[in-house]
């Protein structure tokens, strides 16, 4: 029989969704911010305005997503 999460307790499992939260933010962030920066760039024709539109839009929108993904969970709307 098959334990889910490997048999891990409920600590362990809040850590791996914590990491797990980390690394979806990491790694939409990278993607985002590429995109932030060429429509930047398309829109002013700019490297150095591009490049701090999406060093600033970096910066923020992890730290405003680590926290309303954890929110979301929390949220019974649309569960089964």
């Amino acid at each position: 029989m098959r334990v889910p999460n490997g048999g891990a307790g409920p600590a362990a499992q809040r850590r791996a969704s914590l990491l797990r939260s980390l690394a979806k933010s990491l790694s939409w962030r990278v993607l985002a911010s590429a995109t932030t920066f060429i429509l930047s760039y398309l829109v002013t024709g700019e490297i150095a305005v591009a490049t701090s539109i999406a060093a600033l839009d970096g910066g923020a929108k992890p730290i405003l997503y680590f926290g309303h993904e954890p929110a979301w969970n929390m949220a019974p709307w649309g569960r089964a």
